[in-house]
């Protein structure tokens, strides 16, 4: 009896398995089939709303499930669809871009990205930098963006540009960039100005609109300073790109106003000539703290050369004729550290205080009072003086853009102390009288009468005549930089 009901339990246990094993299948097979159902329909729905003159013919009975199908609007190259013109924010649901921004306003929340969404943005240059920057622009929910180049694609500006195909060589860089936005995003308004920036009445015309941020991404330093000085005497934000040739280390890139950047050739540059304009900081730039390698610009053709002046081969004036090297990925990281920045104000998040990797004002404060130690000690028997003629932002300049944070003494070290000092004791202390040295070359200078010009050898064993011309020549770029400033 016992047997028995094992085997009518066992057999009751089995059926009921069976019975589960089955009813699982076809709920599975319910569900997979509804998927697709609706994942048909969600196709049918977007191509409906976003290219209303493809025409609906067959639209219902065609499989245009996306990214299943080639042949659906949603992924045709932009040159085969019928009118992407005619897509914009008005013919574009708003729950479906709701939906591709999904992730943003997660992040920024409805507040946030309905300013984000608002936003102007101009981008001057649409090269390696300007591409990547206008890119995540488009991707992130701007809605307006204003490309502003005046250059063609070439093949050497595939190994960097953000969008740019073989079939775009030889056309204009915004022509590229727009036709591709409008497959990411073509409710997304892309005002394309195949024009050279410059500063005068077509510079104000191609940044007039209320435009909420300008992206500096021009490689051409005259035509950079000239576009910083204009935003920022006209309170146009403005946010810069540094050099980004010539560079492969990535943790190096970062953040930080003008002021505060190092290391980074065209960044010092920039930074010297807007001082001269008055423009000492507020303009946030993304820059590279790695030190300058021996990479330089590629050489110029000896055919070149025959052509007759140097200068006169570049395609405008003040352009250079050769070319940094650039690795690929440097330039769209330079293109996303600017985007981002600017995607956070927009959603009025911003990023207050980038984290800068020196922490310069101590250091100035440290050698402001030691050089004031030293020339109380000069001026009085009593080691009082009155306040020294020059203050921190005297010594960044002398120290930072002046003499690059080295000695004033070739081959320029990097010092691990570093003094400031009079290079004539006979001469008031000021911008231009005052140098770099180690502690062994300060000795140096006291024991020949406070006078770098008499010292016959300096501890690098460099000679008072190899050094004397280029100190001067220093000090005159200091006489200019303050002349500019009074």
């Amino acid at each position: 009896m016992n047997r028995w009901a094992t085997t009518e339990t066992t057999k009751l246990a089995l059926t009921a398995l069976g019975a589960s094993i089955v009813t699982y299948s076809v709920i599975e097979v319910y569900r997979t089939f509804d998927q697709r159902r609706r994942r048909k329909a969600l196709g049918r729905d977007v191509a409906r709303h976003v290219y209303a003159d493809v025409g609906s013919k067959g639209l219902e009975e065609r499989d245009i499930s996306p990214g299943l199908d080639d042949e659906s609007p949603l992924v045709q190259p932009l040159d085969q669809q019928a009118n992407p013109a005619a897509v914009n924010a008005s013919t574009y649901d708003e729950s479906l871009i709701r939906e591709q921004l999904s992730r943003n306003y997660s992040f920024f929340g409805d507040e946030g990205m309905s300013k984000l969404r608002g936003g102007r943005v101009a981008i001057v240059g649409c090269g390696g930098v300007g591409s990547w920057a206008a890119t995540m622009l488009v991707r992130s929910g701007v809605s307006y963006v204003r490309l502003i180049d005046f250059d063609n694609v070439t093949l050497s500006s595939l190994n960097r540009h953000a969008v740019a195909t073989l079939a775009d060589v030889g056309t204009p860089k915004v022509t590229a960039c727009k036709k591709y936005f409008h497959q990411i995003a073509p409710w997304v308004e892309v005002d394309a100005r195949i024009e050279l920036w410059k500063s005068g009445r077509e510079g104000e015309r191609l940044l007039g609109g209320n435009i909420d941020w300008v992206i500096d991404a021009i490689d051409n330093i005259t035509t950079k300073v000239e576009l910083l000085k204009y935003c920022h005497e006209r309170n146009i934000k403005v946010f810069a790109s540094m050099g980004a040739g010539t560079k492969c280390d990535p943790t190096r890139i970062q953040i930080s106003d003008i002021s505060d950047t190092q290391e980074d050739p065209l960044a010092r540059s920039v930074r010297r000539r807007l001082k001269m304009s008055g423009i000492t900081s507020g303009i946030p730039v993304v820059y590279s703290t790695e030190i300058p390698s021996d990479v330089k610009l590629l050489p110029l053709p000896e055919e070149e050369f025959k052509k007759g002046a140097v200068h006169e081969l570049g395609p405008f004036d003040d352009f250079r004729v050769r070319i940094l090297p650039v690795l690929g990925p440097l330039p769209s990281i330079f293109g996303l550290h600017a985007a981002t920045y600017i995607l956070c104000d927009l959603a009025q998040k911003p990023i207050l205080n980038p984290l800068p990797v020196r922490n310069r004002k101590k250091l100035y404060e440290k050698l402001l009072r030691d050089l004031s130690s030293r020339e109380a000690k000069e001026s009085s028997e009593s080691g009082l003086m009155e306040k020294l003629p020059i203050d921190e932002y005297d010594i960044s300049f002398i120290f930072e853009d002046l003499n690059r944070g080295r000695s004033s003494i070739p081959p320029h070290p990097i010092l691990p102390k570093a003094h400031l000092a009079r290079w004539d004791k006979s001469k008031p202390l000021a911008v231009d009288n005052c140098v770099v040295l180690s502690a062994a070359d300060v000795k140096l200078l006291d024991q020949h009468s406070g006078k770098g010009a008499d010292v016959p050898t300096w501890t690098g064993g460099t000679t008072g005549m190899e050094a004397s011309p280029v100190v001067e020549r220093r000090l005159n770029e200091a006489r200019q930089w303050a002349k500019a400033l009074s």
